[in-house]
Formats: structure tokens, C-alpha cells, sequence
């Protein structure tokens, strides 16, 4: 978790609560109509109907915005708009559809109780009530209530600044036309994105060959500033030994997985270099894009000051049905990528067979559907929960 600094509130939207906010205030802080009408003694409305109306004297408006001084006596009313507040003396609105007025007076033909169509004053927020806990994600709505509540500032969890470093002597940046045997630079783009709609600071450090001297001089210029690095490729079969020995190389360094069971990203790396997280994700775009979905993008959360079961929280699932059946290995999660469409009401997850490679078919998929490690696949018909993009 990393340390705090105080935002402006207005900028705070996606930044996690280093600390709790109490209200300062009771909200609202003054009784408010809460409808159009008029503000009333309850006690003069009790039997009101439309054959017996009660008859009130209006002593004018209070103004939106504005204190209301007149006081009510037995038998007045005064108009209200909804959010007005309530003049002194009045305990009810009537709605403004249950009224006629008829010169200087209005006829209720509803009768109404104390406090009715009134928020009170404290009935919102109470002062001193913890309106945010710590560890919260604010959201738009959390940034309009905090300023609700008169809060233009809050202490925040820092945003990770993240080291981005893609490896492979076959990958040429987007402008080049590749030649045989090399191809264009997807991970860096998609991963530096996806980093940044996670909360973190990114700074892209480009491709690095395979090469234990550039991939040393370029990790230790990443270790200097940020908080975390991402390896995009250099984490499969031949140089793989390359990628875990430099980061090894480093003190402070603790390898505490090469190699996950899921499917796709098995060639995930875990470490720490200097006592920083360094993560290695599969060359493959589809696998290391699903890998930073998965746990790249929770480790950030927790970063910025999220608890481990919220981190891990998809943020956004549905429940479907499978379309066919689905193959698995036993003893490896498998993440199937799916598209949803709708049929006869229901919403259905159709698999999409492609290899971690095919880059498109993840673009072309809505979600992944997750099979557990001691399944062997999932039958047609099923209902799934869908991890949506």
C-alpha cells in the first residue's frame, strides 16, 4: 500500500480514501419541502377530503434559496417548491395536486401528518456520521456527496507510478512494416491503457532486446522511480532463464512464482526487485492482456489502498447461459473468452476458440467465462458468471 496525499474532492473521482470522511454538517441543514405544494400545520388539514375541504389563508412564497422568516399561526399556509425550506411554525406539505386556490386562499382536500413531504433537518446525513469508509473507491457519486457535505479536500491513497517494458527482438513499433518474423508492438499500447484506467502513472520504457545488459539497464532505470514494473514477453521457454536471472541480479530480489496454473498466462511471473513488484506477463497479447485483467490490475488496487477481497472483485459480471460445451483441463484454471448476445430473453455466452495469440478474437469477445481448476470443462445449458471487458 502506498502513502497518502490530500486532492481536491472535484478531482478525486477513481482515487481510494486514505482516510474516513465524517460529516461536518447535518444534511440538510434546515428542514426542506419535499414536494411542490404548500407548507402547512398538519393539525389544520386532519379530515380534509375533497367533500370537506379545509380552508387556509396564503401568506405568500418562500423563495428558493432563501431563509424563510414568516412564521405560520393556525389556519395559514405558505407555497413551497420542492428543496424550499420550511417557513417556522409549518410541520407538513401538502401536495400541490391535492389544492385549489381560490383567491387568497387554497383548499386542501387531503389531509396530511406531521412531518409529511418534509426531509428534516440531519435526516440525510447526520453530523458527525461516517459518510465514506477508509479503502473506499470514490466514485461520481461519492465525489457529489462529499461535496454535499462542503468537503473540498481529501486524503487519498498515492497513484502507483508503474514501469512498462516490453522485450523481444521480433517486435517493431507500429509505424514499421514488419518483415517476416517480426511482428507489431500490440502489449505496450494495450497494457500502458489498461495501467492507466486502473489508477497507475505509467511510463513506457519502449522494447528492450534480448539482451541481459539492456533488460539489467532498463529495469534498474524503472526500479529508481516507480513502484512496480510490467515485463510484456520474456517469460516463455528461451529466455525466460534470461528474464528471471536479471531480475535476480537485483538486490532484494525474491522470485515468488514463475509459472501459474491458468489458462491462458502459464508463463506468469511474480517478484520483487529491490523490494518493488515485478511482474512478468506472457508475450502473447490475449494472455497478457486476460493476466493484467485478472492480476495486474487488482495489484494496483491494493496499491492504492484497496482491500484484497475488493481488488479481486470483478468489477463488472453477468449471469448467462452457455451456448456449448466447453473443454478444460483438469488442475488448470481456464479463462474462455465468450461473446454475449441475447435469445429468447436470455442471455447467452457463445465460446470463442482461438489462440493466445489472436489478438482480435479478444477484442471480438465481451468477457471470459472462468472454469475451475477441478473441472474438466462446463456443460451446454449451464449458467455461467461472466467476467465482462
Amino acid at each position: 500500500m502506498l502513502g497518502a496525499e490530500i486532492v481536491a474532492a472535484r478531482d478525486s473521482t477513481g482515487r481510494v480514501l486514505a482516510r474516513p470522511v465524517a460529516a461536518a454538517i447535518d444534511l440538510p441543514h434546515f428542514d426542506r419541502a419535499n414536494m411542490d405544494g404548500f407548507a402547512v400545520k398538519a393539525a389544520d388539514t386532519f379530515g380534509a377530503s375533497n367533500g370537506t375541504p379545509a380552508y387556509l389563508k396564503i401568506l405568500g412564497t418562500v423563495e428558493m434559496g432563501r431563509t424563510a422568516r414568516k412564521k405560520l399561526t393556525k389556519g395559514t399556509a405558505m407555497r413551497v417548491a420542492t428543496g424550499a425550506m420550511m417557513p417556522p411554525g409549518a410541520d407538513a406539505v401538502v401536495m400541490v395536486e391535492h389544492t385549489d386556490e381560490v383567491d387568497d386562499m387554497v383548499e386542501v382536500h387531503r389531509g396530511v401528518s406531521p412531518w409529511q413531504h418534509v426531509l428534516r433537518t440531519g435526516e440525510d446525513v447526520e453530523r458527525g456520521t461516517e459518510v465514506l469508509p477508509r479503502g473506499r473507491r470514490l466514485r461520481a457519486r461519492d465525489v457529489g456527496a462529499l461535496t454535499g457535505l462542503g468537503v473540498t479536500k481529501v486524503r487519498v491513497h498515492r497513484r502507483p507510478r508503474v514501469g512498462l517494458i516490453s522485450t523481444g527482438d521480433e517486435i517493431v513499433a507500429p509505424e514499421r512494416k514488419p518483415r517476416p518474423g517480426q511482428v507489431r508492438n500490440v502489449n505496450q499500447f494495450s497494457l500502458a491503457a489498461m495501467i492507466e484506467t486502473a489508477g497507475g502513472l505509467v511510463t513506457d520504457y519502449g522494447v528492450v532486446a534480448d539482451a541481459a545488459s539492456d533488460l539489467e539497464s532498463t529495469l534498474a532505470e524503472s526500479l529508481a522511480v516507480d513502484d512496480v514494473v510490467f515485463l510484456s514477453g520474456g517469460s516463455s521457454v528461451g529466455v525466460k532463464d534470461l528474464t528471471t536471472d536479471v531480475i535476480m541480479s537485483f538486490p532484494k530480489s525474491e522470485m515468488v512464482f514463475h509459472g501459474i496454473s491458468v489458462a491462458p498466462g502459464k508463463p506468469t511471473i511474480l517478484a520483487y526487485a529491490r523490494g518493488k513488484p515485478v511482474v512478468g506477463l506472457p508475450g502473447h497479447p490475449v494472455s497478457a492482456l486476460v493476466i493484467f485483467d485478472l492480476f495486474g490490475a487488482p495489484l494496483l488496487r491494493i496499491m492504492m489502498g484497496e482491500t484484497s477481497a475488493r481488488a479481486f472483485q470483478p468489477t463488472r459480471t453477468t449471469s448467462a447461459v452457455l451456448a456449448q460445451n466447453v473443454a478444460s483441463k483438469a488442475g488448470r484454471e481456464d479463462y474462455v473468452r465468450v461473446r454475449l448476445s441475447e435469445d429468447g430473453g436470455r442471455v447467452v455466452a457463445t465460446p470463442m476458440p482461438g489462440k493466445s495469440g489472436a489478438v482480435f478474437n479478444l477484442i471480438s469477445a465481451d468477457g471470459l467465462v472462468k472454469v475451475s481448476a477441478n473441472a474438466e470443462g462446463l456443460d451446454e445449458g449451464v449458467e455461467v458468471e461472466v467476467i465482462q471487458f
